[in-house]
């Protein structure tokens, strides 16, 4: 039976790069957002390509639904091997520090936090028996590196990272691997990208290059068959030690 990467918040731009790239390795692909028009679109598109390619419309805001969405993919495909977790959305914006409220980090907190921990609890028992899966996460380079002005998201993806760095340690052993993506970079195709474009401009912030998502998904592809690193930063001179 071939293996399955369950791509969570596919989209345009990263997603479908992910997708296409470990279709290529001969990966059967389900695809998890919430416009269900949006995937159907991804999923003809994937086809078209020699991807087999099915649409889970969900909501990953809401972390109790993980289980059930985590078992219908199963049903469908019998088994998952990876996780590609990265649902940034155009309702997610940034918040100066000093704006920054309970109310705004904890609209952040269920996507960003909550429902990446409920879907490796879904899909950890599968791993462990079988002695083998991965997580990959996408996230922000604020998660890493604190910027003035870019708020709110960075707080809530640092807390995600200090947990994923965590799960790598305490399952290094067992043949699964956990590695976080941490991306310094507008994403080209991305239906966020402007949105973040005017952002960094209005915050009179750091003026980030936009990266093809295909370089992306290959950085993807080589943590996942080397996992010889917890954490990928992109582009590389960005990594917080060769920023300094």
């Amino acid at each position: 039976m071939s293996k399955v990467i369950a791509v969570f918040g596919a989209g345009t731009g990263l997603g479908v790069s992910v997708a296409r790239r470990f279709g290529r390795e001969g990966f059967r692909v389900a695809l998890v957002a919430r416009r269900k028009d949006r995937l159907d679109a991804l999923v003809e598109v994937l086809a078209g390509e020699g991807i087999e390619a099915v649409a889970f419309s969900a909501d990953l805001s809401q972390p109790a639904e993980v289980p059930a969405l985590v078992e219908a993919i199963r049903d469908r495909f019998g088994r998952i091997d990876v996780v590609e977790y990265g649902p940034i959305s155009g309702d997610q914006g940034f918040t100066p520090a000093a704006e920054l409220d309970a109310a705004t980090l904890e609209g952040l907190t269920p996507l960003l936090l909550f429902t990446p921990v409920e879907v490796v609890r879904a899909v950890l028992p599968e791993w462990t028996e079988r002695g083998e899966g991965a997580f990959l996460l996408a996230q922000g380079y604020s998660a890493a590196q604190p910027m003035p002005h870019l708020s709110g998201l960075g707080p809530v993806m640092s807390a995600t990272r200090n947990y994923l760095y965590s799960l790598n340690a305490e399952l290094a052993d067992t043949g699964i691997y956990a590695g976080a993506l941490t991306i310094a970079s507008l994403i080209a195709r991305s239906e966020v990208t402007a949105a973040a474009q005017a952002a960094f401009e209005s915050a009179d912030g750091p003026h980030f290059p936009v990266a093809d998502p295909d370089d992306l998904a290959e950085h993807y592809w080589n943590m996942y068959t080397k996992r010889d690193r917890v954490e990928q930063f992109h582009p590389e001179s960005m990594t917080p030690q060769a920023a300094a």
